[in-house]
């Protein structure tokens, strides 16, 4: 295995991997949409999964016990953007959307979702005023994701000097209605606090009785991710071996630093799951 192109640069990564395939049917795969499966582009509504992905998901998934995507999207978008809908061999997939509030399945095609809280109406009434005072209106662009908004400052002018300039306001912003602020690249997120992709990652491993995690991410979102697998990895009562993968490295090395693999991006992670499927077939 040491000459594989994709062989784990840490021993818990190569454990979680030796996990994997010597027992498939219990390996839960967990993948991030945005910068993971798709790549990112300066408008967030354009982004679609990387080509290949859908065929390499579907040779994978009937191999391992699960496959899911774990999202700050909405689950709908998700599935819409990324072609997962009706797809044979994605059977069972799952997309935990709104970092797992939200949950589509492939088996009945429905998303299950809880009423946004009253906050997020708030926040979505004050934060145009919020840009307009601090000179950032024209320069951002807010995705609307229902449950949670999205300032994007990729297409500003100075887009990491309007990153940090916004930090602040829209913290106090989302504070005033019981909301929290989740930065990423490029983007500041106002959602309701108490739910993560770890949280996430933890319930549905739980709930799959997975014996092995694959979890790939991209993005400061996914650190709570990585939190859960490396405390899975760690549990003394029941350990559970998992291998944790970064696409890209370049904007996030706090992710890249902790991860057992990194590969260079959305085409890197598509490759790795086709490899992997080929190597359970």
């Amino acid at each position: 295995m040491g000459s594989h192109p994709y062989t784990p640069a840490t021993a818990p990564g190569r454990a979680g991997l030796d996990a994997i395939l010597a027992r498939p049917a219990g390996a839960l795969v967990a993948l991030d949409f945005d910068g993971t499966l798709a790549d990112i582009v300066p408008d967030p509504e354009q982004a679609r999964a990387h080509p290949g992905t859908v065929e390499a998901l579907a040779a994978l998934a009937p191999r391992v016990g699960s496959v899911a995507v774990i999202t700050g999207r909405p689950a709908e978008v998700a599935v819409r953007y990324g072609g997962f809908a009706g797809v044979a061999g994605l059977d069972h997939l799952v997309v935990l959307g709104h970092y797992g509030a939200e949950r589509w399945d492939a088996a009945t095609g429905t998303v299950h979702a809880p009423a946004p809280p009253p906050g997020v109406d708030a926040v979505r009434a004050e934060l145009p005023g919020v840009l307009e005072e601090f000179g950032f209106r024209g320069g951002t662009w807010t995705e609307d994701k229902g449950r949670a908004l999205a300032v994007h400052t990729r297409r500003a002018a100075d887009p990491q000097a309007a990153f940090e300039a916004l930090r602040g306001p829209l913290g106090e912003l989302a504070a005033r209605h019981g909301l929290i602020v989740e930065p990423g690249r490029l983007v500041l997120e106002l959602r309701p606090p108490g739910m993560d992709k770890g949280v996430a990652l933890t319930e549905y491993a739980r709930e799959t009785g997975a014996t092995s995690v694959l979890y790939a991410g991209d993005d400061l979102g996914d650190l709570a991710a990585y939190a859960a697998v490396e405390k899975l990895r760690t549990d003394e009562a029941n350990p559970v071996p998992g291998l944790l993968i970064c696409s890209g490295s370049a904007e996030v090395p706090e992710l890249a630093e902790r991860a057992d693999l990194s590969v260079p991006g959305p085409g890197a992670v598509v490759d790795y799951l086709r490899s992997l499927a080929e190597r359970l077939a």
